[in-house]
């Protein structure tokens, strides 16, 4: 007998759903909000809880609006004072009640905001810092701030502006539906249809028409953080350069752009914020309509058509805010759409290849797991053929052929702009090579663990930034054992042991601003420091005597350069660029100038 297999069938087969349901399932699980909203690992529990907060306080709104009412038609009659205490006391309740409750909500709400976007942003840094470098390095700065700040608080946002506004006006409509349904199901199926309108048109509206928008402001935001940093971080050189003025001015161009499409985007907004009142409207109309024509047969009592009129009034509370809700909707996909292109580009370390760093010739095709025989062992760093450049940019050059031995010293030089840097970037793993091939220990580079790679060579930009913290948390940043007996010795070697000294608590003291705190030859020291201080068995240091005076500068590069000198120890090595280089410097270490 021959046996059949038969692929097992997809769950959603198996259950009985239609092939284009299960494809908009699909897109719904991959779209970027979703996906950056379960970043975000709200508390179900809480997410709870900030709608029922939510929910109690217009439904106190809602029960106020009825009651209110009820006993303005009931006082109308003329009943005895009794008749009418309880009512009058619940009212007053109602009323405290409501402010109460809207603080409760505002609270719980903000609160799971606040710690969902915690955790976004925790998990985006550590799957920067784990996962590919290149994945931030061919950002440009203001885009990268943008994706890690803003963006994340956007999607956060949409938690207090979206979610739980749409969850509440989803439940106060059913109860005002339901209320007034009892009374008069004719009333019930007006105020249904206004509601839909109010809640369901209208911020589809809206939604389009920031969608519209969105997308002319989003490009004039990035444009604008990057001229604005441009500027911030570069004003002195600017200056002497005679550019400030042009950089200032683009900058403020930039913004008067983000400014107009801001506005542009505000003006389809307020055609479907209309759509609430003329909903209110016509709810009202309808009910007193329906009322009247149902008195005294369907509704009857007086009290009962006042109910089925007002309460209307205080039902369209809730869909007040959802336009603007659907516009945050908006706003947070394209924010959820640039994190979530980042994160993906940042792959984890245990979704990259593994590779045998011992071979000399690289691990077999078919070995992806292989764990380092030798961590802090000498590395070997070797580029044959190299081409670089920026993803997209045009190719560097000429082909460049680098051995980097186990305590090697090599310098490298050249004029500002001829790709320095990012030849550095590429050695590092940073870049792909657009040319030719790196290897480190005989192995691609690209098929290293990041975590691998990054304890064995160390990129150290002339750019790192200096945190607001203490000096020895700020060379923790790249060794987090670090002590501070060790922390005195590095920073005296880089020639900051006198300003070490002055400071109130040493390398305890906080230096408030960051970079703010020191002149710009101090944090070039403190980058140096930080270097030093660094695990890794390859250094590569992109300018790192910038903004010190030439026989300050002169005597670190010959110390960095120098296989003797005790600022770095034999067999580590390293590789220094900068567009100035003593002559003894150029004597002393094999030098690649690029032209």
């Amino acid at each position: 007998m021959t046996r059949t297999e038969t692929a097992a069938p997809a769950p959603e087969a198996a259950a009985g759903i239609a092939p284009q349901t299960r494809r908009s399932l699909g897109h719904w699980r991959t779209d970027p909000l979703i996906r950056a909203l379960g970043m975000l690992a709200l508390s179900p529990r809480r997410l709870l809880w900030s709608v029922l907060a939510g929910a109690a306080t217009l439904g106190s709104a809602l029960a106020l609006s009825a009651l209110s009412a009820w006993l303005i038609t009931r006082a109308w009659q003329m009943p005895p004072v009794l008749d009418l205490t309880v009512a009058v006391v619940a009212v007053r309740a109602l009323g405290i009640s409501r402010g109460v409750l809207r603080y409760l909500e505002r609270l719980i709400t903000h609160d799971t905001a606040l710690r969902g976007t915690v955790h976004l942003r925790e998990t985006l840094y550590l799957r920067l810092a784990e996962g590919d470098p290149a994945a931030a390095a061919r950002l440009r700065r203001g885009d990268l701030y943008a994706r890690t700040g803003a963006d994340v608080g956007t999607v956060g946002e949409v938690v207090i502006r979206a979610v739980v506004p749409a969850a509440v006006a989803a439940v106060l409509a059913v109860a005002a539906v339901g209320l007034v349904g009892v009374l008069s199901p004719a009333a019930g199926a007006v105020l249904a249809g206004a509601l839909l309108i109010a809640g369901v048109a209208a911020p589809l509206l809206s939604g389009r028409a920031a969608a519209a928008a969105e997308q002319a402001a989003v490009q004039t935001q990035a444009d604008y953080a990057d001229a604005a940093l441009t500027v911030l971080d570069h004003a002195d050189e600017l200056a002497v350069a005679g550019r400030l003025t042009e950089t200032l001015d683009r900058a403020d161009d930039r913004q008067r752009r983000y400014d107009g499409a801001v506005d542009r985007a505000a003006r389809p907004a307020a055609w479907a914020q209309a759509a609430g009142p003329l909903s209110i409207g016509a709810a009202v109309l309808g009910a007193l309509l329906v009322g009247i024509t149902a008195y005294p047969h369907e509704l009857t009592s007086p009290m009962a058509l006042a109910i089925v009129v007002l309460v209307p009034l205080a039902a369209f509370e809730a869909t007040a805010v959802l336009p603007e809700a659907a516009a945050q909707w908006v706003r947070a996909r394209r924010a959820a759409s640039r994190i979530i292109a980042l994160t993906d580009a940042a792959a984890p370390a245990t979704d990259r290849p593994r590779a045998d760093v011992a071979g000399p010739d690289g691990p077999p095709d078919d070995q992806t797991s292989v764990a380092d025989p030798t961590p802090g062992g000498p590395v070997r760093l070797r580029a044959a053929g190299l081409g670089w450049g920026w993803p997209g940019g045009p190719v560097l050059g000429p082909p460049l052929d680098i051995e980097l031995e186990p305590g090697a010293r090599v310098a490298i030089s050249g004029p500002s702009g001829i790709g320095k840097t990012t030849l550095l970037m590429t050695l590092a793993g940073l870049l792909p090579a657009r040319t030719g091939t790196v290897t480190v220990g005989g192995s691609p580079i690209d098929r290293w663990p990041a975590d691998l790679l990054r304890a064995r060579i160390g990129f150290f930009g002339e750019d790192g930034h200096l945190f607001a913290t203490t000096v020895l948390e700020n060379l923790r940043v790249a060794r987090g054992d670090l002590s501070a007996d060790h922390a005195r010795r590095v920073l005296a070697d880089v020639g900051l042991g006198p300003w070490l000294a002055e400071l109130p608590g040493g390398v305890d003291t906080v230096l408030v601003g960051g970079a703010e705190a020191v002149s710009g030859g101090q944090r070039r020291r403190l980058l140096l420091a930080r270097a030093l201080v660094s695990p890794a068995q390859v250094l590569l240091l992109d300018e790192p005597t910038e903004h010190l005076d030439d026989a300050s500068g002169a005597a670190l590069q010959r110390a960095l350069l120098d296989p003797d000198s005790a600022l770095v120890p034999r067999e580590k090595t390293v590789l220094v660029v900068s567009h100035r280089l003593p002559a003894e410097v150029q004597d002393q270490a094999r030098t690649i100038t690029l032209a």
